[in-house]
């Protein structure tokens, strides 16, 4: 089987990238055509599908308390002080390769701020600003400005400009992977141990907490398997949490607390957005490939079909502060939100990836391939699925079907599931009260008189998940079956 799937491994991919689709298709449209036919089935599937969701939100509210107890406690250690005690303690440098096209100096400046504000030493960090050559000459000035403003601090800050490949994806991954080989003959050029370096890929507005390198070095250190693990902080889009809207707050305020539940649980951590990693499994992997969009969970999988189950992301409990999206004015938001989710969504095509690599990998056991195949598969079809199961599922089938709408089991299928999902709701005020000890303190600027509205808000939480969640989804999916690639936009912050 593996050499048929090698030897057809662009139809089998393209098989793979319809067939996802069409699942989340089939499963979104089975209560209209599967009722005439099989109407208590479809009930069934929607009472499972709301108890599924339950557990969902059980878990998701236990673990970001515990992650919120956790980060309580662990971010107040001296972790400086604990790594400087470990053996190679002197033979440990950290890269950052920051992604960025077209945005502010001020921005990508806010975001060195932050590196220089570490409480470890900056002489053992090294910056690279991975810019992009088709930006033109606003890239150069922006590289010169934080180059010269920064050079004396680093061991080493520099710039590079990744030009234009037809072979290549436009996005962060090919970026990073341009600016990583030039990293990897400065690191040779530098004389330093390649062993004991880590490489952190930090998005252009990425705020590195003050002790983030000392954890960094204290975990890498102490980590017998460091070859093999990724590094993650939670990343919590607080930064203008008291200036964006309504709508893209409550989703900024989802997308944080998810996050942090997340992190209490390794088994199926797998790191977003910014993160870190060591250098010698970069190389041996490759770097980032330089095909795709969504690079995060894609270098995690490439990370996981060359190792195995060796392969893990271990939590950092600190925070990471990035902004929300907000545009010039509200329209341009919610765009510009609707436009971040679909390139989030566009990890599906991470789907096909994995599913081809689950069966040409036979040097890794199946057993760990499968769970993890299928928790990528889980994610990304329950994504755009769960808001037309949840809130109209129950009522199409007696709809769709009048004589099972006079049994028992059809009469009550929309109590039920309605029931179900009220029971679910007394787990939005454990995420509340999580929002509310996480995000920054209420500047002066913002009216108290408005602090009801961060209640109130949450009954938009319906239809800001259909618009800036499930629907971008959709559209994700539907460009995937339909071969229609996305290209890579940048999302508009001010």
């Amino acid at each position: 089987m593996m050499n048929f799937f090698i030897s057809h491994e662009k139809r089998i991919l393209r098989f793979f990238e319809i067939a996802i689709p069409v699942i989340s298709w089939s499963l979104i449209t089975l209560p209209l055509w599967l009722s005439p036919f099989h109407p208590a089935l479809v009930a069934y599937f929607i009472l499972g599908f709301d108890v599924y969701f339950f557990y969902k939100s059980f878990t998701t509210a236990i673990f970001s308390t515990i992650s919120y107890f956790k980060l309580s406690k662990l971010q107040n250690k001296n972790w400086f002080a604990l790594a400087k005690t470990l053996p190679n303690y002197k033979s440990v440098y950290h890269s950052v390769i920051i992604t960025n096209y077209k945005e502010s100096i001020e921005k990508v400046d806010k975001t060195l701020s932050f590196i220089v504000n570490q409480d470890f030493p900056l002489k053992k960090l090294m910056i690279i600003l991975a810019m992009e050559e088709r930006e033109g000459d606003q890239a150069k000035i922006r590289a010169d400005y934080l180059v010269n403003k920064y050079k004396n601090k680093f061991l080493f800050i520099g710039a590079v400009f990744h030009p234009v490949d037809s072979n290549e994806t436009l996005g962060k991954a090919s970026n990073s992977t341009y600016a990583a080989k030039f990293l990897t003959r400065k690191i040779k050029e530098l004389d330093i141990n390649p062993e004991f370096t880590t490489v952190t890929s930090c998005d252009a507005d990425s705020l590195l907490p003050i002790k983030y390198f000392s954890y960094l070095t204290y975990m890498f250190l102490t980590d017998e398997d460091r070859y093999f693990h990724f590094y993650w902080a939670p990343v919590l889009l607080y930064s203008n949490f008291w200036s964006v809207s309504i709508p893209i707050r409550i989703q900024a305020t989802l997308s944080s607390i998810t996050r942090l539940a997340i992190l209490a649980r390794p088994s199926n951590l797998i790191h977003v957005s910014t993160y870190s990693m060591s250098w010698v499994m970069l190389e041996k992997i490759g770097y980032w490939d330089t095909n795709i969009i969504p690079e995060d969970w894609h270098i995690f999988l490439q990370a996981f079909f060359t190792f195995g189950q060796k392969v893990r992301t271990i939590p950092i409990y600190l925070t990471i502060s990035r902004d929300a999206v907000q545009g010039k004015n509200i329209l341009e938001s919610f765009i510009s939100r609707y436009e971040q989710e679909k390139r989030w969504a566009w990890g599906v095509t991470d789907a096909p990836y994995a599913l081809f690599k689950l069966f040409t990998t036979p040097q890794i056991p199946f057993l760990p391939k499968f769970l993890k195949v299928s928790y990528v598969l889980e994610t990304h079809i329950f994504w755009p699925v769960s808001f037309f199961i949840l809130t109209l599922g129950a009522s199409i089938p007696p709809l769709v079907n009048p004589v099972f709408a006079r049994t028992a089991l059809g009469h009550s299928l929309p109590q039920l599931s309605g029931l179900i999902l009220t029971i679910t709701t007394v787990f939005l005020i454990t995420l509340i009260y999580i929002d509310m000890k996480s995000r920054p303190a209420r500047p002066s600027s913002y009216s108290i008189a408005k602090t009801p509205l961060l209640i109130f808000q949450w009954l938009l939480l319906p239809a800001i998940s259909f618009f800036f969640s499930s629907l971008p989804a959709l559209e994700a999916h539907t460009r995937l079956l339909f071969g229609k690639r996305l290209e890579y936009k940048v999302t508009k912050k001010i």
